[in-house]
């Protein structure tokens, strides 16, 4: 019996179907060794040695494992292809103490490339495993050094990392333009022409460009005066076709998906998180429908590039297929294709048994990778430059483009506007139609979307693959970054606190320069170019220090509070501004012997009603406060009475089983909602449906 080990039990069905009765695949289900939770799990002392635990939810794993590797002939490692995969294998062969095995890797689930993997195996790249064990240490440093500082200068439960703490950075930096833009006041004129012939009279509108044969600026006119003076003299003017341009443009298909562009691209188009992407991506990869889902390549095998041509041919026409190839802009990670479906052939209308977004995500990989293959879309365009004469002469452009040729976009759709103009001819005299000045205000620059923030990291080499996704969702969950409109990212109170306070005492953490040698030095530990041990050692002495200086040197009393001239309601003593996790609020300075608290005054957003809220067990005044989940209504007199309400108001039904509790709308630690009886722990109602209100 032939034994082959891989991460994910999802893959085990797939690769006994292909390999036969010979094989048995058994999964690890992830890392089998990992460093302690519980501590830094690094012996500084000892050359930064790694202190690898077994965690306790993949104790039960093991044994089987073990039995299984025992009566097997042969083992092999078939753990993913990057240096994830590589260190479980490495921890595979320590733990199940193999004295022989055979490692392999494939990049796509298809039964040829996983029977040509074990036909050619290898042994272990210790370089991708130092290269991922030195991040994973790296990671472990940044990350249990800086964190209890913050929460002894700020407030628990907040975190520190080399990429989190610079994608924060960009959130915030961003979030300080638009607070700081001041909106600038500018005109465009535009002008409705039409010609005089009769074959020839559609309308189009023309902008002006030069007055004087000065250009306009790209900011247009300045002063309103200014505008309405031209907008009046070309009222008057006479209008003629100085020249005419037509040519040809030809647009160009991007690319295959990276996994950076394809986050983006299903963003963009699905509205799908990074993390929802990876997801789909990953289950898609393990029913051998798409080759490996991380990856910043964009190559992709010859095999393939016949297979769609093929297709191109077949469905659309000989005209429409076109061999291109492509080259990634910077240095890829290691050897793998783009992200692109496993059989060029396969649309998404052969798939089956696929749920609804795995549908939608498929079809987006496939689109992109046969369009890359296909002829560029053709258009033709045409410029007109009129020339308009009065007391003054102006310059004034006009532009269209129709299509000619749809190449790609007939199976990736792109967004353009055709504009088709009349045919008019040079020295045409034409009809004015109206003038219009029209009053614009610069924008601020724009937050973030998840899509624009992976393209900003990727633009400054910060992050890699596979780190994407779990950025996006560390901010998140730390409270670090909300969404505005369900789409835009903004950073917290407490987002801004952690940010600032990292940029003035550790300013190499949010620094993009530092944060993207650190992974080229990765780079070089991956391709044997490089001592981990020594990238470890060259960060630590200078970050160690300063750390020591800092915690010494940070106060939170300066961070952390601000004064107020109020007089604590419970035992005399002064309140004070501070911040929490979720944001600012008012708390007696007599903590911990008096832990009173209340919301800041102005806290509410205007969604929320201003009316005093009276608790309905103890008669005291209930207070909006803030959770991860969102803000609420708590008693004040919290921890002896811990009733709450939603702020979405009453629901105006009793409980079901008491019949004198009301029923309000809770969230569960996993943000999930449910529905529960305000009288708990006196009475334990929960539901996950909103109970009917009894006529």
């Amino acid at each position: 019996m032939r034994l082959v080990l891989v991460e994910s039990p999802t893959k085990t069905k797939t690769l006994e179907k292909f390999l036969g009765k010979d094989y048995k695949v058994l999964a690890s289900g992830g890392h089998i060794r990992d460093l302690p939770k519980s501590k830094l799990g690094i012996d500084i002392e000892n050359n930064f040695e790694p202190q690898y635990i077994i965690p306790t939810k993949m104790r039960k794993n093991i044994k089987p494992l073990k039995d299984a590797a025992k009566k097997a002939d042969e083992v092999y490692l078939a753990t993913d292809p990057d240096r994830e995969g590589e260190a479980i294998s490495y921890h595979l062969l320590h733990v199940l103490e193999l004295k022989d095995y055979k490692r392999i890797t494939f990049n796509e689930i298809t039964e040829s490339a996983v029977k040509e993997a074990t036909k050619n195996p290898h042994r272990i790249d210790m370089d991708l495993v130092n290269a991922q064990q030195a991040r994973r240490v790296l990671d472990r440093i940044v990350g249990y050094k800086l964190s209890p500082l913050l929460w002894k200068k700020i407030t628990r439960g907040l975190s520190a990392g080399r990429v989190q703490s610079v994608a924060l950075k960009i959130i915030t930096d961003r979030e300080k333009e638009i607070e700081t833009f001041t909106a600038e006041e500018y005109w465009s004129i535009e002008t409705e022409l039409q010609s005089q012939r009769e074959e020839a009279k559609n309308k189009f509108t023309a902008i002006l460009k030069e007055k004087n044969e000065k250009k306009v600026s790209k900011m247009g006119i300045k002063e309103k005066k200014e505008a309405e003076e031209i907008k009046e003299d070309l009222e008057e003017a006479s209008f003629f076709v100085k020249s005419i341009k037509q040519k040809e443009k030809k647009r160009n298909p991007l690319p295959p998906f990276t996994t950076s562009t394809m986050q983006q691209e299903a963003f963009k188009r699905l509205r799908f998180p990074s993390g929802f992407t990876m997801r789909i991506a990953q289950s898609l990869y393990e029913k051998g429908l798409i080759t490996y889902h991380r990856t910043d390549s964009v190559s992709v095998s010859l095999d393939s590039r016949k297979l769609a041509e093929k297709y191109i041919k077949e469905n659309f026409g000989e005209n429409y297929y076109k061999e291109r190839f492509f080259s990634s802009k910077g240095k890829t990670q290691e050897a793998h294709e783009a992200v692109r479906p496993t059989s060029p052939l396969l649309s998404v209308e052969k798939t089956n048994k696929l749920k609804k977004e795995e549908t939608k995500l498929y079809d987006l990989i496939w689109r992109r990778f046969t369009a890359s293959l296909m002829s560029e879309a053709v258009f033709y365009s045409t410029t007109l430059e009129i020339e308009a004469k009065n007391e003054n002469t102006y310059l004034l452009s006009s532009s269209g483009s129709i299509l000619r040729f749809d190449g790609f976009t007939r199976v990736y759709p792109m967004k353009f506007e055709e504009n088709d103009l009349p045919a008019v001819k040079e020295g045409e005299n034409l009809l004015l139609g109206k003038v219009e000045a029209n009053q614009h205000f610069t924008k601020p620059p724009a937050r973030f979307t998840e899509a624009s923030l992976i393209k900003e990291l990727e633009k400054h080499g910060i992050g890699r693959p596979s780190t994407y996704a779990p950025t996006l969702y560390t901010l998140s969950q730390r409270n670090y970054s909300e969404k505005v409109d369900k789409r835009y990212l903004k950073p917290t109170e407490i987002g801004r606190v952690v940010c600032d306070l990292l940029s003035e005492h550790f300013p190499f953490v949010v620094d993009f320069k530092f944060t993207a040698r650190m992974e080229e030095s990765l780079d070089k530990v991956a391709e044997g170019k490089k001592e981990w041990r020594r990238l470890i050692g060259d960060f630590y002495g200078d970050f160690a220090e300063n750390l020591e200086k800092k915690e010494l040197e940070i106060k939170k009393e300066d961070i952390m509070q601000e004064e107020t001239n109020e007089k604590c309601d419970k035992c005399g003593g002064e309140m004070a501004v501070k911040f929490g996790k979720f944001g600012k609020f008012i708390a007696c300075k007599n903590f911990p012997d008096c832990k009173n608290t209340k919301p800041l005054d102005g806290d509410n957003d205007g969604s929320e009603s201003e009316e005093e809220v009276i608790c309905d067990k103890c008669n005291s005044k209930m207070q909006i406060k803030q959770s991860r989940f969102g803000k609420f209504y708590g008693c004040s007199n919290y921890p002896e009475c811990k009733n709450i309400k939603s702020l979405e108001g009453d629901l105006d039904i009793k409980c079901p089983e008491c019949k004198e509790g009301d029923v309000v709308k809770k969230r569960s630690k996993k943000g999930k909602t449910f529905y529960a009886c305000n009288r708990y722990p006196d009475c334990e109602f929960t539901s996950s449906q909103k109970p009917k209100k009894e006529e």
